[in-house]
């Protein structure tokens, strides 16, 4: 038998070996240069608590509660326009002194600005006037008097001194009824400077003049005084929620300024015109002022309908106020508890509170929020 050297087997096997490897090695190649698997993690719910011990914090199940339906809307506090007056200057000129300043509280005849006015001088010529020609009337009067009775003139004659003398007292009233009007009271020593005071009492909630401004005749009013006793809440409701709200219904109006003070008005006047853009209509609400509402004020009005509806209702010790919103906390399994956002209603007796929104009957929660809060912080 032939032998075969190990040189040549060699020579025969490793050709095939390397191409064997190379081929096995090329998918590895490519792995090397691929990115790794991605791996999601899920971030934990912020809501979501796990505590040691759930039984040290008692629960309680939320209760049914039927109550009218309720709409609310946001609106704004408005002057009463038929108690806005404004104060009117019959006299031109140039403002040399202001008095008071929009917003201030005015009592009725306070001063509120001075005006230089050259029309005095043109009313106290004409007044002057008159009263020489009442003066010369008067005397003619008397003279036809003596005349008549001794028969020197006729009957006519008297008539017309009468008649002359009538007229020239007219002009003397119109002429000093104007001078008042101009804003002087003194006619035996007229001034050029006229004295504009308040009509009413009130707050000045309009101002259109300043300092060394001109003030045009009937035709710049100064200021505006508004009667603030009573104020108009004015609201924008959408169309498909006008069914809810009726002519002399009561509506609760709260400040936003003032979110725990509840004040009710009465709703005087529902727009006959729906705004196009936005489909709504401007509802006007009357009410007394309690003294803490100015004008501008973002209110909330909330109307109160015929037909009842099913709410839950909690101990209020389970609602939690945080971050200008209403929560609830339930139980959830493996020792954890979800905090709920709730809308919290009104109080109800037994120290309950309504929930509108966000709980159903039946449903548990912690029954001290509170509580249950600063432990889960510690």
């Amino acid at each position: 038998m032939k032998r075969v050297s190990l040189e040549t087997l060699a020579h025969i096997f490793l050709p095939g070996a390397l191409l064997l490897a190379g081929c096995g090695s090329a998918p590895n190649d490519q792995n090397a240069g691929a990115p790794p698997p991605l791996k999601v993690e899920r971030a934990e719910d912020a809501n979501v608590f796990q505590v040691d011990h759930p039984e040290q914090f008692p629960l309680t199940a939320a209760v049914e509660h039927n109550a009218p339906s309720q709409l609310k809307v946001t609106g704004t506090v408005n002057p009463d326009i038929a108690r806005n007056v404004p104060v009117i200057s019959l006299a031109t000129g140039r403002v040399v002194e202001i008095a008071a300043r929009l917003g201030d509280t005015v009592q009725k005849g306070q001063l509120l600005l001075r005006v230089q006015s050259s029309d005095i001088s043109g009313a106290y010529s004409d007044y002057q006037k008159a009263v020489a020609d009442e003066q010369l009337t008067r005397t003619q009067l008397e003279r036809a008097d003596r005349l008549y009775a001794k028969g020197a003139i006729s009957l006519n004659d008297l008539q017309v001194a009468q008649d002359t003398d009538a007229k020239a007292k007219v002009d003397v009233k119109t002429t000093a009824q104007r001078l008042r009007l101009l804003g002087n009271t003194n006619l035996d020593q007229p001034s050029d400077i006229v004295e504009i005071r308040a009509p009413v009492s009130g707050v000045i909630t309009d101002q259109e003049v300043t300092n060394a401004a001109g003030v045009q005749s009937l035709g710049t009013n100064p200021f505006t005084i508004s009667d603030l006793s009573y104020v108009w809440i004015l609201c924008d409701v959408y169309e498909n929620d006008l069914s809810i709200v009726h002519l002399g219904d009561k509506a609760d109006i709260r400040l936003n300024a003032y979110p725990n003070e509840v004040f009710t008005g009465v709703v005087a006047n529902v727009g006959p015109v729906l705004d196009p853009n936005i489909r709504t209509a401007k509802v006007r609400i009357e009410m007394r002022n309690p003294g803490l509402m100015r004008v501008g004020m973002f209110v909330t009005a909330t109307f109160h309908g015929q037909q009842k509806e099913m709410h839950a209702a909690v101990p209020a010790t389970a609602v939690l106020h945080l971050h200008d919103r209403d929560w609830v906390y339930e139980p959830t399994p493996d020792k954890k508890f979800r905090r709920v956002p709730v809308t919290a209603g009104d109080m109800l007796p037994g120290n309950m509170q309504e929930i509108s929104s966000g709980l159903a009957p039946g449903e548990q929660v912690v029954t001290n929020a509170l509580e249950f809060q600063i432990t889960v912080e510690q």
